[in-house]
This record gives C-alpha cells, sequence and structure tokens, in this order.
C-alpha cells in the first residue's frame, strides 16, 4: 500500500527516539528485541505451515489460529525492523507518509487481532454449549466470511485516522518519543486542532475494545453457566481446560493494549519510557507467546509440529 498523500509543504521527516531517557542502552534494549521477534516470526510461521500441511488440521479452530498468526506477524513486523535500525545504526528519520502508514498498519492488525479474538470466544462457545451443531454453525468457510468482516471492519475503522492527521499542519518540532508512529504521539505533533482526530481516536478504541470485550465477556458467561450444569467436578476441569490458552492469549493482548492506551492519553506523571516501554510490550510480547501458548495446550497441533520439528 503507498503511503498516504501529502502536500508537498511537508516534506521534512519525523524523527523517532527510540525509548527516551534510554539511548543509552539502545543496543542492549536490541538484544532481546531481535531474540524476540526471531522466535516470533520462527513460532507463527511454524503454525502457519503445519496447518496449511496438514489436512487433520483445516478445521474452523485452526484456521482460527492462523488468523492469529497473520496478525502477531503484521504486528511485530510493523514495529521491530524499524526499531532495530533506531538502536543499532541510529536511523531515526521517518517521512510523514511512511509514519502515517505505519500507525495504519499498527493499528489495523490491532483492531482485526481483537475480532480474531472475539471469534475464537464463539468457537470456544459453541464447542462447549452446542458441540452437536458445531460442524453445522462453525465450518470453514464460515470463519473465513468473519475473518473477512473482521478484516474490512478493522479497515474502515482505522483509515480516517491518518486522512484526518494528514490533513493537519506539523511542527517545526518533529521529534517523537517513541520507537513507532502512535496514533495519539503523532498527533501531539501537529500545530492544528486535533481535537476531532483524537475524539475519533477515543471513540474507536472504546467502540472496539468495549464490544469486543462484551462479546468475549458474553460467551464465557455462557460457557460458565454450562459448565456449572456439569455434575462432575472432573468434567468441569476438562471443559475449562480447552478455554485456558483464549484466556491466556486474550489477557496478553488486552492488558497491556489497555494499560498502554489509558497512561498515553491521560497518564501525564507517568514517565516516558514507561509509556514506550508497555507500548513495545503490547506489539513484541503477546506475538512471541501465542504460539507457545497455543503449542503447548492443544495436544494435536503440538504432535503435528514435533512430527516436523523432530524428524531425524
Amino acid at each position: 500500500m503507498a503511503p498516504f498523500n501529502l502536500t508537498p509543504s511537508d516534506p521534512s521527516p519525523f524523527i523517532l527516539m527510540g525509548i527516551p531517557g534510554l539511548e543509552a542502552a539502545h543496543i542492549w534494549i536490541s538484544i532481546p528485541f531481535c531474540m524476540f521477534y526471531i522466535i516470533s516470526m520462527f513460532g507463527n510461521f511454524m503454525v502457519l505451515f503445519v496447518v496449511g500441511k496438514e489436512q487433520t488440521l483445516h478445521k474452523p479452530m485452526y484456521l482460527l489460529l492462523c488468523m492469529l498468526a497473520l496478525t502477531d506477524i503484521g504486528m511485530s513486523t510493523s514495529v521491530v525492523p524499524k526499531a532495530l535500525c533506531i538502536f543499532w545504526f541510529n536511523l531515526k528519520g521517518i517521512t510523514v507518509g511512511g509514519c502515517l502508514t505505519q500507525m495504519f498498519f499498527i493499528h489495523t492488525v490491532s483492531t482485526m487481532q481483537s475480532a480474531v479474538l472475539v471469534t475464537m470466544a464463539f468457537d470456544r462457545y459453541v464447542a462447549i454449549c452446542n458441540p452437536l451443531r458445531y460442524g453445522a454453525i462453525l465450518t470453514n468457510a464460515r470463519i473465513a466470511k468473519l475473518g473477512l468482516l473482521g478484516l474490512t471492519r478493522a479497515v474502515l475503522f482505522i483509515l480516517p485516522m491518518p486522512l484526518l492527521l494528514s490533513r493537519l499542519p506539523f511542527c517545526a518540532n518533529r521529534i517523537i518519543p517513541h520507537t513507532y508512529c502512535e496514533h495519539m504521539a503523532v498527533a501531539k505533533m501537529s500545530c492544528g486542532d486535533i481535537t476531532v482526530s483524537r475524539t475519533y481516536g477515543l471513540v474507536i478504541a472504546i467502540v472496539v475494545n468495549g464490544s469486543d470485550l462484551t462479546l468475549i465477556a458474553l460467551s464465557y458467561g455462557l460457557i460458565i453457566r454450562a459448565v456449572l450444569r456439569i455434575s462432575s467436578k472432573k468434567a468441569h476441569l476438562k471443559t475449562l481446560n480447552t478455554c485456558t490458552a483464549h484466556i491466556c492469549v486474550m489477557l496478553m493482548s488486552y492488558t497491556p493494549s489497555l494499560f498502554s492506551y489509558l497512561t498515553h492519553r491521560f497518564g501525564q506523571g507517568i514517565a516516558s519510557h514507561v509509556h514506550v516501554t508497555f507500548a513495545i510490550f503490547y506489539l513484541l510480547v503477546p506475538p512471541m507467546l501465542n504460539p507457545i501458548i497455543y503449542g503447548a495446550k492443544t495436544k494435536e497441533l503440538r504432535d503435528k509440529v514435533g512430527k516436523y520439528t523432530c524428524r531425524r
């Protein structure tokens, strides 16, 4: 996708500072950065490869895992390569168009991932509460349509953000105290009125996170109600165990995301390096851990991965 159109009067690039206050430690910080990224790429591409190769894994749950893996790859790849350029080579400049494009991809992928997590919660609800009709309700084609719907929602919701910012004048001081182009960090570089852009970003965050978390809570409320009707305590644990991977992934995704968003908007007293560190945690650590969690908790996937990784 080409960068967003900008007026010729805005040729000066933005300067991404990395992690403010920790510039001297950038080279050391880059080591876990690079390691996490490599592990994330290996794990997520392994999930895509194994599910693609194994016909027995061509099921709705594993198609959702592939969607999650794609969002994890997109999220970390939107941020880490540029961050490593800052840490290793001090290449801090980024064009206004490039910055807005990066912002669009980061927020679009994040919104898409939220939609995938909602669909996974619905998948668990149907599997536990209506297992006899699972195959009829959740077909591969229906999962693909839900994925396309989630992507369409993400693009339509996020596209106005960079478009609104591209119409604003930017100040001479274009130093962004961050490793990537986050919406509010870029908006604060403008000398114009950012009320509309700021309000739109807040509304979208509330609508997306609010509606998605409500649907997830509803799914798990119905799951818990169904589990409590089971008389056997052993069956309780076995049923709930099928949800633990999704719950772990969901907590890792939403908790740092909400904390980072709220502190960036309302936590003026919090140090800049804390803001940036949590934002990085949200975009880097969950993509690394998600395939590990699902690989550990899903026996069928674990066995198939072992088939390829343990060959002699």
